[in-house]
């Protein structure tokens, strides 16, 4: 983009108010002609030097051409041209530019339609080049950057896509290089933003993932109980070598179970008989033993 700089017109009307000057200067009725030459004069200097003035920003390269060749890059600060003969067609920006791009309705390798947004970070390395081996280097790098997005998602399965977005990235990032160097323009970064897949398939991928979850704790469930009867199976071995144990476990289980639940419990007579208590009666004496040190408490 041309600065806007008004240096160059105000170099204009300090050169032009001092042509009036001198003319005013010298103006008689005698001398109206010299005077108007003058004046003339001075209007026409200031044109010329304001036109051959030109000012460059920082981040700007001026292309100038001479006659239609190519003569050389100005910029950035104060420059001068020669009017006429010396024209500039590009100002160039050396500063890194962002370009919005995308995909619509593109199918993947596994023919899944998807959108996909990106964003190019790229750089002009040689004006030269940028100006004089394309025509407008802003839209071919947009349509470059387009058709590598296109023939990447073509050449990508969509489960590769949605895992693998730095790999997809940097993939781009090759390709559109490649592409651009010839007009001097290097590529910095490429970054996916989003990949958008058609709702229906989005609800089938979330049921397919919630199926596997629920898969996994299954399979979790079923190992834990797997444990758990191993650990039963070591215990039983235990016990059949230690009935005393086994006597003092079934004790200890009957009195937590009437002291926290309730004051019935139902207990298989061969358990009783196991633990010598007395059949019924023990078992009865027990609960209300129970039962009694609750209403003390």
């Amino acid at each position: 983009m041309k600065s806007k700089s008004l240096f160059p017109l105000l170099i204009f009307f300090i050169i032009t108010g001092i042509g009036i000057v001198l003319a005013r200067s010298i103006y008689t009725s005698t001398t109206l002609v010299p005077s108007s030459i003058i004046a003339a004069s001075a209007f026409v200097i200031a044109l010329i030097i304001s036109a051959a003035i030109k000012i460059a920003d920082p981040w700007d390269k001026a292309v100038v051409l001479r006659l239609g060749h190519f003569k050389s890059l100005k910029g950035p600060g104060l420059f001068f041209i020669v009017p006429v003969i010396d024209t500039i067609p590009y100002w160039i920006d050396t500063r890194v530019i962002t370009t919005s791009f995308k995909a619509e309705k593109t199918l993947t390798k596994d023919t899944v339609p998807v959108d996909v947004d990106a964003v190019l970070f790229w750089k002009v390395m040689n004006p030269q080049k940028a100006a004089l081996e394309v025509a407008d280097y802003l839209s071919a790098i947009s349509w470059a950057a387009q058709t590598a997005l296109r023939d990447v998602i073509g050449k990508t399965m969509l489960s590769d896509m949605l895992e693998g977005r730095d790999k997809i990235s940097s993939i781009l990032q090759t390709i559109i290089d490649e592409r651009t160097e010839p007009w001097g323009i290097h590529v910095n970064s490429v970054e996916v933003k989003d990949v958008l897949i058609p709702p229906a398939l989005e609800n089938a991928m979330s049921m397919q993932a919630q199926a596997e979850r629920e898969r996994q704790a299954r399979v979790i469930l079923g190992d834990s109980e797997k444990q758990v009867a191993e650990k039963f199976g070591e215990a039983a071995l235990t016990y059949a070598n230690n009935p005393v144990a086994l006597h003092l476990r079934a004790m200890n289980m009957l009195y937590e179970g009437l002291k926290q639940n309730s004051t019935i419990v139902i207990v298989p007579s061969s358990a009783v008989d196991t633990m010598q208590l007395g059949n019924v009666t023990g078992l009865t004496a027990l609960s209300m033993g129970i039962g009694q040190e609750k209403a003390n408490e």
